[in-house]
């Protein structure tokens, strides 16, 4: 059945992996043991000892490497965030910007750019040089968590980009898998008042499936009017660490089984791959479906084939 699945996708014109962060990949041994094993946004200032040690030819050849085993791998497209920030500067979103248009030619693979907020976009000067900058992304992306307690300011910013600059937005949201989160809540809100029906990705929203059932649904039915997609990147929060918050018993995913439910569109990226944050990650897009297939029990091949390959261009607007 596997293989048959491997087969349909690659007639369908293969993997799209819409979420990765390329930018770090293949960056595990810059960190010990000790720092792996650190919190989710202690990394988040972690990374910054690759931005400074890399330069524009660094990051060339690491999107180039992973790129090259993302198209072995059976992948035809690729969403990377790129970090923009006071520390990397552009030297990053500059050497993805180059290949974007190289690797289409040379190995038939498309690789879309998306901007990470990684230091937040209520600072002026982190707000600044991304702006700067947005001109080489084909998408705006986001983080509303690095500007914590402050998060509708910060989508409210990448909002007006992408009205600015007519751009789909993916954002981060929902990511710590417990029930203190409700950012796809306010993300779906924030598209309706934006008039961005129709433009904007949830990624990850794991923390959804920490909550009552009742508000799940009432969460589905306003993405619904807002037009929000998904994508779920299943071994990304897997390793979730044992907590003592009371939740519905689930497991550490986004609840894409309720999703389709809801007729909601759901894409699958591999997020991070061999770096601080998942140091053994391989980008491999035919397990991260597997993982999702199992963890959510959907069986159905073709919800399963369109995930992998119709929804993925979708949300990376491939088709626009």
């Amino acid at each position: 059945m596997i293989n048959n699945l491997k087969e349909q996708i690659q007639l369908r014109g293969g993997f799209v992996n819409a979420h990765a962060h390329l930018d770090r990949a293949n960056t595990a041994t810059f960190f010990s043991k000790e720092e792996q094993y650190k919190f989710l946004k202690e990394k988040w200032k972690l990374v910054d000892k690759i931005k400074r040690e890399s330069g524009e030819l660094d990051y060339r050849k690491r999107i180039t490497n992973v790129l090259q085993d993302q198209v072995t791998l059976g992948v035809s497209s690729v969403c990377s965030f790129i970090d923009i920030d006071t520390i990397v500067g552009s030297k990053a979103i500059d050497a993805a910007f180059e290949l974007s248009r190289e690797l289409r030619i040379r190995e038939k693979i498309d690789l879309v750019i998306a901007v990470q907020t990684l230091k937040g976009v209520l600072d002026l000067e982190e707000r600044t040089i991304i702006s700067q900058n947005i001109s080489k992304a084909n998408i705006i992306g986001s983080l509303p968590g690095a500007d914590k307690g402050r998060e509708a300011e910060h989508l409210d910013i990448v909002m007006a980009w992408a009205k600015m600059y007519n751009k789909r937005l993916h954002v981060h949201v929902d990511q710590l898998n417990t029930p203190a989160e409700k950012e796809t809540e306010l993300l779906a809100r924030r598209t309706i008042e934006w008039g961005l029906e129709g433009r904007v990705t949830a990624v990850h929203s794991i923390s959804l499936a920490c909550h009552p059932k009742a508000y799940r649904n009432e969460v589905y039915k306003m993405s619904k009017d807002a037009g929000l997609s998904f994508v779920t990147c299943p071994s990304a929060w897997i390793d979730h660490p044992r907590r003592e918050d009371l939740a519905p018993i689930h497991n550490a995913i986004t609840p894409v089984d309720e999703l389709l439910e809801h007729d909601l569109t759901v894409a699958i990226g591999s997020d991070n791959i061999h770096d601080l944050y998942k140091p053994y990650c391989n980008g491999d897009m035919m397990f991260e479906l597997r993982l999702l297939l199992e963890a959510c029990k959907i069986y159905d091949d073709e919800a399963l084939i369109n995930i992998a390959t119709t929804n993925g261009r979708k949300v990376l607007g491939l088709n626009d």
